[in-house]
């Protein structure tokens, strides 16, 4: 098909109706695609994990030397295991959606069992003391790596199922202790990691979990401070350096783990979001020196679209980068968009017909996805560009080959024109190619796109006209049904509104009028000659002599309220 395609595209250039070259699109590697979505592969996910739990924990009973007790331990596996996969099917939809994402999760935990069992082994082989068994034991790696790149919802997931699973391979003297620590350990780190930013804050949420261990013990007498003898003094203070750098250790695997596994599965963190929306990348900066009209929107779009997801519970950073790049593809002619054209300059639409200048407005979209795939940006990022404008119609060009088609029918009727040469208006050719928005953030996007380009020729920004244009601009879209694909609801799209029109008033509130130059010297001299004279002189109302006619009487003075 590829080489098809070649030689059509080199037909048609030979004729002089292409320029042989094809424009870049974004499309997932279809073999990966159904690799992802197989249901087959699916079920042979769930199995191989129901599979793996029941042999781990069947062999950790067999070195304990409980062969008794191995098959109850290998049955109460199978039915935790069983019972994680109802309700990752139930209650976390885009886990189970994704054959990727329930290798993570599922191999993590699988992972955590094979971890427990590879420390016991190592502190046997090596003769090390007992209590480092425990200690070295990683509780928190598991939810963190979850809680970081899914959520916090299935980063307690993972504390609650690694803790039950561990608890089959333990000694049945630490059951208690290991679910304890286990639990807490894991709820602090998937706590600390939170909407995460900076790498900083995976090494604070690893000192937190290892602190928190540390304690534990404590409490549970595994560590005894005051042992009474110098040995017993050495043993204490590594099984404390033990529980501690633990915790650091985790971070430190997870911030480096982070990108490959960002890589592999496709997903991406708030720490990569804020690397990606560094204002130094090439795009921006040529943004900047060629078109920094679209440049300032796109600052002032990130402002909207950020403050609105984090008021719907979006993901806000993925928000602010992708206004970034949203309208990249006016850097292909970026005079011919409004916000670019200086004061006096020609307007290049005046003597292009309406449907030629709507073809360049529209051209954008796919001009900014052919920028986007060769430069690499994130897919997610990709997505946006393409679905910003949806497949709204292009009004003020439509409107003006509306207005033109009228002229020419006015010609027409009084005989000037022949009706065969009236243009014909199709509406398609108005019309961005798509796809609408298919996620929350996009739509976002799109809307705070719309209001900030139209508050532009809002004139005398008032809290009232503020409100009514943001009203106006998001019905007329919910109208047209360029958000029924995205996942805004109907209580989303009021929060929303209030946060563009909050934005808006702090961004376009009114100053109060300086007084011009001369004013200010005069002000300035006249209050330097009141300075100088011991302050502003007052006026005194100075005596008025009596009328001749009243002879001789004395001077009076008059009332001014008289």
């Amino acid at each position: 098909m590829g080489f098809i395609d070649a030689f059509k595209r080199w037909r048609l250039a030979r004729r002089g109706m292409s320029s042989g070259r094809k424009r870049r699109v974004h499309a997932e590697n279809p073999v990966a695609l159904v690799l992802d979505r197989s249901v087959w592969i699916r079920a042979l996910l769930y199995l191989s994990f129901l599979v793996g739990v029941s042999v781990i924990v069947l062999k950790a009973a067999c070195d304990a030397n409980l062969a008794e007790a191995s098959g109850s331990g290998a049955f109460f596996g199978l039915v935790i295991a069983a019972t994680a996969v109802a309700i990752v099917l139930s209650n976390h939809e885009l886990v189970a959606q994704r054959n990727g994402r329930i290798l993570l999760v599922f191999g993590g935990l699988v992972g955590h069992l094979l971890v427990v069992r590879g420390i016991s082994f190592m502190v046997d082989v090596n003769a090390m003391p007992g209590e480092l068994k425990f200690l070295l034991i990683p509780f928190a790696l598991t939810p963190m790596v979850h809680a970081v790149l899914l959520g916090r919802g299935v980063g307690i997931f993972s504390t609650l199922y690694s803790a039950l699973l561990g608890s089959l391979v333990m000694p049945k003297s630490d059951v208690l202790l290991y679910l304890t620590v286990s639990l807490v350990c894991g709820l602090v780190a998937v706590q600390s990691v939170h909407r995460v930013r900076r790498r900083v804050e995976l090494l604070r949420a690893g000192v937190y979990s290892g602190g928190a261990a540390l304690l534990l013990c404590v409490l549970f007498e595994r560590i005894d401070f005051m042992p009474g003898t110098a040995e017993g003094l050495r043993i204490a203070g590594l099984s404390s350096l033990a529980a501690l750098g633990t915790g650091i250790v985790i971070a430190l695997l997870v911030s480096g783990m982070l990108p490959v596994l960002e890589g592999i599965f496709h997903l991406t963190t708030d720490i990569s979001w804020l690397e990606l929306g560094d204002l130094n990348h090439r795009l921006l900066r040529r943004m900047q020196l060629e078109a920094p009209g679209t440049f300032h929107h796109s600052l002032v779009v990130a402002s909207l679209a950020e403050a609105a997801a984090e008021v719907v519970g979006a993901n806000a950073a993925m928000c602010r980068v992708s206004a970034y790049f949203h309208d990249v593809g006016k850097l292909s002619k970026p005079e011919y968009f409004i916000e670019n054209q200086s004061d006096g300059m020609e307007n290049p639409h005046d003597p292009l017909t309406p449907t030629m200048s709507a073809l360049i407005i529209i051209a954008h979209v796919k001009d900014g996805v052919d920028l986007a795939v060769k430069h690499k940006l994130n897919p997610r990022v990709i997505d946006v560009i393409q679905e910003h404008h949806g497949d709204s119609l292009v009004t003020y060009f439509h409107r003006r080959a509306q207005e033109q088609k009228r002229a020419e029918l006015a010609k027409v009727e009084k005989g000037l024109e022949n009706p065969e040469d009236l243009p014909k208006i199709d509406e398609k050719n108005f019309r961005y190619p798509g796809p609408r928005p298919r996620t929350r953030e996009s739509g976002i996007v799109s809307l705070a796109d719309m209001v900030e380009s139209a508050s532009r020729s809002l004139k005398k920004p008032t809290p009232a006209r503020i409100r009514a244009m943001v009203e106006d601009l998001i019905n007329s879209r919910v109208c047209d049904g360029q958000l029924d694909d995205c996942a805004l609801t109907v209580r989303d799209l009021a929060k929303v509104k209030d946060s563009f029109c909050a934005t808006l008033r702090s961004m376009m509130h009114t100053r109060i009028d300086y007084p011009k130059e001369d004013e200010r010297s005069q002000l300035g001299r006249k209050s330097d000659l009141e300075r100088r004279s011991g302050g502003p002189k007052t006026q005194t109302l100075k005596p008025v002599p009596a009328p001749a006619a009243q002879g001789g009487a004395s001077p009076t003075v008059e009332n001014p309220k008289s």
